[in-house]
C-alpha cells in the first residue's frame, strides 16, 4: 500500500522518539494527568484551526497518533479508550525532553517547532497554556493525590455566554470555567461532587461536565426543549423541566446519563426543586400557573396546587423531622410570595414585599417582579429577593416578619444561592452582569463579582 509523505513523516517522528527514549533517562509518564488535563485539549476548539480530534480520530485515517473513536453521546473518552490513547501518545514522547515530538510537531517554527504538521500549527508560542499543558505531561508532571477533600464553590450560569463560571465563596474569584454551551439555563451537581449537570437550550440536551477538570463529557438529549433543573437528594436522578412541546419533567439517570422517563404534566415547565428530605420533585409552570408535586419513588404525579398566577422560583422550609413545612412561591408580576401548607397543599399566606420609600428608584423588571429566595440553613429566615426594588429582604421564621434589608447595587437581580454555613448570599443580576454577595449577618452588599453575559441560575455545590 502507497504511503502518504505525512505517513512517513509521522513513521520518522515516531523513531526518532524510539532512539530519544534509549537515550534518556526520565521520569514516567503519569495516565491521570494525560486523562484529565492532555486528552481534553485533543477535543478543544481553537481559533483558526480544526480540531485534533477531526484528523486524528478520524476512524477511515491512518494518521498517528491516532484517537480511538468517540462513544456516541460523549465528548470525552471512557477510561478503556483513554488508555489506548494514553499508550498511543506515549509513543510520540521522549520523557523529560523538550525535543518531544508531541511537543516540536504541533509548536510553530519561530517558536522552536518542526515544518511539518498538515493540520497547521497549533500553537503559535510556549507561552500557549495548551501547549504548556502538554510539556508539563512530557516533563514528568502528576495529578495531585486525592483524599476525598471536597471544596465550596458557587456555580454560576451565564445565559448569554457560551460558559458557566465557577465562583469560589472563600474569597469571591472566580476559579474555573465550563466552556462550549451556549443558553446554558440550570445546573445540578451529583452528591459526591464528580458529575455537574447544565441544561443545554441550545443542542436541547442536559450537558454533563466533569467536576474535577471543567471538562464537558456527555450530551444527553431531552424530550424538548429544557428550563430549570434539579438532583435528587440521593443523586439518583436528575429532575428536568422540559418547557417546550407539551411540557414535562425528563427524569435522567445521573449514574447511566440515560434519560429514563419524561413525566407528563400538561404544562410548559420552568422550574423544578426536590423536598428537604428529598421524597418530592416539584414542577412549577410559568403558562400554567400551577406547581406538579412529583413522588421521587415512583417518579410519578402525586397531586397539583393550582395557583392564580405563574410559579417563578420556590424555596421551602422543613419540620424537625426533614419533612416539608411550608413552600414559598414568587408568582408572575407579584411583589411577594404565597405562602404554602405542604401537608394540606393550601396556600395560608401571601405575603406583599413592602414598598421602596419616596424618592427611591428600583429596576423594571416586567413579570419577574419578585425573583429568587432561600432559607437559611437554621431555618429560622427566609431571604426573598425583589427585582423590582433592587433589594434582598429578610423574613423571619415562622412569624414571616421583616427583619431587614439589604440594598443591591447590581440590577436585575433575580437568582440566588447561599454560601454552605449561610453566612453570605449570592445574587446573579442579569442586567449589570454580576454577582452580589450579601453579608446574612449584618444585612449589607460587601462584593460584586463580574460575570459572563447575563447570569442567572445558581447553585452552591461541594467539588472535589
Amino acid at each position: 500500500m502507497r504511503r502518504t509523505i505525512a505517513s512517513w513523516a509521522l513513521i520518522a517522528f515516531g523513531l526518532m522518539g524510539q532512539q530519544l527514549r534509549a537515550q534518556t533517562a526520565a521520569p514516567s509518564l503519569d495516565f491521570e494527568f494525560f486523562r484529565e488535563k492532555v486528552q481534553p485539549i485533543f477535543v478543544t476548539e481553537r481559533m483558526d484551526h480544526a480540531r485534533c480530534i477531526v484528523c486524528h480520530g478520524d476512524p477511515e485515517s491512518n494518521l498517528h497518533p491516532h484517537l480511538a473513536e468517540l462513544t456516541p453521546g460523549t465528548l470525552l473518552w471512557n477510561e478503556e479508550d483513554s488508555r489506548k490513547n494514553f499508550a498511543e501518545y506515549s509513543k510520540f514522547v521522549v520523557p523529560g525532553s523538550l525535543k518531544s515530538p508531541l511537543l516540536v510537531h504541533p509548536l510553530a517554527p519561530e517558536a522552536g517547532g518542526d515544518p511539518d504538521h498538515l493540520g497547521g500549527k497549533q500553537f503559535k508560542s510556549q507561552d500557549d497554556p495548551d501547549w504548556q499543558i502538554l510539556k508539563a505531561w512530557v516533563m514528568g508532571a502528576k495529578m495531585p493525590p486525592s483524599a476525598g477533600a471536597t471544596k465550596a464553590r458557587i456555580i454560576q450560569t451565564n445565559f448569554a455566554s457560551n460558559y458557566i463560571d465557577i465562583i469560589d465563596p472563600a474569597n469571591d474569584k472566580i476559579v474555573g470555567q465550563i466552556k462550549g454551551i451556549e443558553l446554558n439555563h440550570g445546573v445540578a451537581v451529583s452528591p459526591d461532587g464528580n458529575r455537574i449537570f447544565i441544561s443545554d437550550e441550545t443542542n436541547i440536551s442536559l450537558d454533563v461536565a466533569d467536576g474535577r477538570t471543567f471538562q464537558l463529557t456527555n450530551r444527553i438529549p431531552l424530550s424538548e426543549h429544557p428550563n430549570n433543573i434539579y438532583i435528587g437528594r440521593d443523586g439518583r436522578f436528575v429532575y428536568v423541566s422540559i418547557a417546550g412541546g407539551k411540557g414535562g419533567v425528563d427524569v435522567i439517570d445521573a449514574k447511566t446519563l440515560q434519560r429514563v422517563k419524561t413525566i407528563p404534566t400538561n404544562m410548559s415547565i420552568h422550574n423544578t426543586y426536590v423536598t428537604p428530605d428529598g421524597k418530592y420533585a416539584l414542577a412549577g409552570s410559568i403558562r400554567g400557573k400551577a406547581v406538579t408535586v412529583i413522588d421521587t419513588e415512583t417518579n410519578e404525579v402525586a397531586w397539583t396546587i393550582p395557583m392564580d398566577l405563574g410559579i417563578r422560583p420556590m424555596a421551602m422550609s422543613a419540620n424537625l423531622d426533614g419533612s416539608t413545612k411550608w413552600l414559598f412561591l414568587q408568582l408572575t408580576a407579584y411583589n411577594g410570595f404565597a405562602v404554602i401548607d405542604f401537608a394540606t397543599h393550601k396556600e395560608i399566606n401571601r405575603i406583599k414585599i413592602p414598598d421602596l420609600p419616596p424618592g427611591k428608584k428600583g429596576y423594571p423588571p416586567g413579570n419577574e417582579v419578585s425573583h429568587g429566595m432561600f432559607v437559611t440553613p437554621d431555618q429560622k429566615t427566609l431571604l426573598v429577593v425583589s427585582r423590582i426594588n433592587s433589594a434582598l429582604y429578610f423574613y423571619s421564621l415562622p412569624d414571616l416578619k421583616v427583619v431587614g434589608m439589604a440594598d443591591l447595587e447590581g440590577k436585575g437581580s433575580g437568582w440566588m444561592t447561599l454560601s454552605p454555613d449561610g453566612s453570605r448570599a449570592y445574587i446573579a443580576n442579569a442586567v449589570t452582569d454580576d454577582v452580589s454577595v450579601v453579608d446574612v449577618k449584618t444585612m449589607k452588599e460587601v462584593d460584586r463579582i463580574p460575570v459572563g453575559f447575563t447570569p442567572k441560575r445558581n447553585i452552591t455545590a461541594m467539588l472535589p
